[in-house]
């Protein structure tokens, strides 16, 4: 494989191609929406094309069948491998190249990529726990996940835990507004009548509480990034965003500044609840945010009690599985107070912590995982 791949229309050269231990056929994977990079995977490397970005423009998704041309340059994949939600573009491009080369599309799980690609980036093969913390990606019931306590173990992964849903008032708008995912808590909490009036700024706010009432309307996600968005909308600092993350990005911003100028802030340790069946709720922490007087103080609360809820989370996996290896990847991961401090305690704990390396723990890096997770595949013969 060539140390550095041609870049098509003039677009950023790929990076240098990355050891990739596990034995198999060559795959060339597509990546998901967000963030969009593709990956061939071949004799021992595994090459990145340049990060695309979001597909959501017909420049974006030209770029990305661009890339895949020059990978296919490359090499002649066995199978290609791409996110299991139908009907991204890359999806759709990844399962006509593989009707146009006789070779299976092999679909994969979102997060499962997600861990699987830290798997891969640090060479370990056998079974491992992974929390995938994002904002969205398909699951296998349908519904979307992001905040995910998975057992990984080739091309076969088991959901352990997850948390606990909150309802997307106004379904993707709700992605964007995270004032709709402040309302969210305060419904579930039993505090919808504090709605209208605490969002009196939004023109939806008044009637929000009654299609919260509508859960057919307001369809549920595990996702770790909504509940940052429900942090940040509970203390004020980011009703509607105008760029993405901007929501995480002011609460970590908040809470850093904080934690380096203000007084120590314990976690909470009755902020969460893990449930017998390892559906994590942070509906406790999150509902105090409510009223919160210190919004640096409330920021960095959330940010220590979500840890400490993970670490808690992850160690009751751990002891039931028996496995010691917890790799952690997920876009929530950019987090460096997150990162650092929920890598730094399960370290303490005695276990093996795996982190992305050269490669982003978010979108850009998926197509790694969804290799691995393919050549699994090939090789177990599923």
């Amino acid at each position: 494989m060539n140390s550095l791949v041609n870049s098509p229309g003039g677009a950023p050269l790929a990076p240098a191609p990355m050891p990739f231990s596990l034995a198999g056929p060559p795959v060339l994977a597509f990546g998901a929406y967000f963030k969009n990079a593709l990956c061939l995977v071949q004799d021992g490397a595994a090459q990145m094309s340049a990060t695309v970005g979001d597909l959501d423009t017909p420049d974006a998704c030209r770029e990305m069948d661009a890339w895949s041309h020059v990978l296919l340059s490359q090499g002649s994949p066995a199978a290609i491998a791409h996110d299991l939600h139908p009907d991204f573009h890359s999806s759709r491009s990844a399962c006509a190249l593989a009707a146009r080369l006789g070779v299976p599309a092999i679909a994969v799980q979102h997060h499962h990529a997600h861990v699987a690609a830290v798997l891969a980036e640090n060479g370990h093969a056998g079974p491992a726990l992974g929390l995938a913390l994002d904002g969205v990606g398909l699951g296998t019931d349908g519904t979307a996940w992001g905040g995910e306590l998975l057992q990984v173990d080739g091309a076969r992964f088991e959901r352990l835990g997850h948390l606990a849903p909150l309802p997307l008032a106004g379904g993707d708008r709700a992605a964007r507004e995270p004032w709709r995912m402040a309302a969210a808590v305060l419904h579930r909490a039993g505090r919808g009548d504090e709605i209208a009036s605490r969002f009196a700024a939004q023109p939806a706010a008044a009637m929000l509480a009654q299609l919260l009432d509508r859960a057919a309307l307001c369809p549920p996600t595990s996702s770790l990034g909504r509940a940052f968005d429900a942090a940040a909308g509970l203390l004020g600092l980011c009703p509607v965003m105008r760029v993405e993350a901007e929501a995480a990005i002011a609460l970590e911003r908040a809470a850093t500044d904080y934690l380096t100028h203000g007084d120590d802030v314990p976690a909470d340790a009755e902020g969460w609840t893990i449930d017998s069946a390892g559906q994590l709720s942070l509906l406790p922490i999150l509902g105090s945010l409510a009223d919160e007087s210190d919004v640096g103080r409330g920021a960095a609360r959330f940010h220590l009690t979500l840890a400490a809820a993970l670490v808690e989370w992850a160690a009751r996996a751990v002891e039931r599985s028996g496995l010691d290896v917890v790799a952690l990847s997920g876009g929530c991961l950019h987090n460096r107070i997150l990162s650092q401090r929920l890598g730094a305690a399960l370290r303490a704990r005695g276990l093996t912590v795996l982190e992305a390396q050269r490669l982003s723990p978010g979108d850009a890096g998926l197509a790694l995982g969804q290799a691995w997770v393919a050549i699994h595949h090939l090789n177990e013969g599923l």
